[in-house]
């Protein structure tokens, strides 16, 4: 477990890292006895140092829920990251590429909470009831810590490497589509370089948002009515550069596209 002195040091390098658009040395590499819960530490007092600087948190991340992101990273486990209002992005954008230290883009699924969520009991279908609509989404993962051999760790106190969002396509209740079998085919310059099925998340993509509950509940905290939570990838992270157009096709869901310029 590390001390508060070197919790507060980690966050505030982590900020200046956002700040600078730069990446710093693997935490665990430096901090050898760094665990879980001190990640979500490190996390927490960011995303405090965040809103005390004027951004407003409008939801959470669920990341490594699949099986293709766990063997893209090696990490075998969820994690979870706070949005704040400045990272979201509308359909169309043009988003700033020098915004972010690297560039990688994940298909996925936006819930959009109608009622509050408190864990530790919370189940698939308390999600489906407390949803009020469902709506594709890009991630845009941004990490600022060196990417080799990453931990969780690593990745947790880096806010689970969440750069920005994008939401498009059609908003849907969750009635009105078996979520499980909502596919995409994710394009880079007119050309598709990953498809997928939400089943891929957790053999659906409420479980992780169920999931979510029950962790921040452990962290006496809850999600509240009116949040975004991204459920998680169900395609690899795609490498981006400067000047891509990124299209992600959600067929009778619509469609996302965004530019990095």
């Amino acid at each position: 477990m590390l001390d508060p002195q070197h919790i507060e040091a980690i966050a505030d390098e982590l900020l200046q890292a956002d700040r600078d658009h730069t990446t710093v040395p693997l935490l665990t590499a430096r901090h050898p006895g760094m665990t879980i819960e001190d990640a979500y530490a490190v996390q927490s007092l960011w995303a405090r140092r965040r809103a005390a600087q004027g951004h407003r948190v409008v939801g959470h991340k669920i990341g490594l829920t699949s099986k293709v992101m766990q063997a893209a990273t090696g990490i075998t486990e969820p994690d979870y990251g706070v949005i704040f209002d400045d990272q979201v992005y509308e359909n169309g954008a043009a988003v700033p590429f020098d915004h972010f230290s690297n560039v990688r883009v994940e298909v996925e699924l936006a819930f959009v909470l109608g009622r509050p969520l408190t864990g530790p009991d919370v189940s698939l279908f308390d999600v489906l009831d407390a949803t009020r609509y469902v709506v594709p989404a890009l991630e845009i993962l941004n990490s600022h810590i060196e990417m080799d051999n990453r931990t969780i760790v690593d990745t947790i106190s880096d806010n689970a490497a969440l750069g920005a969002i994008v939401l498009g396509g059609r908003p849907v209740p969750v009635d009105a589509v078996d979520l499980r079998w909502v596919g995409a085919l994710l394009y880079r310059n007119q050309t598709i370089e990953e498809t997928g099925l939400a089943a891929a998340v957790l053999n659906h993509p409420a479980t992780g948002v169920a999931w979510l509950a029950n962790k921040l509940a452990q962290h006496g905290s809850a999600l509240e009515a009116g949040e975004i939570v991204l459920a998680g990838s169900f395609t690899r992270p795609m490498w981006v550069h400067r000047g891509d157009t990124v299209h992600a096709d959600y067929a009778t869901l619509g469609a996302i596209t965004c530019r990095f310029e």
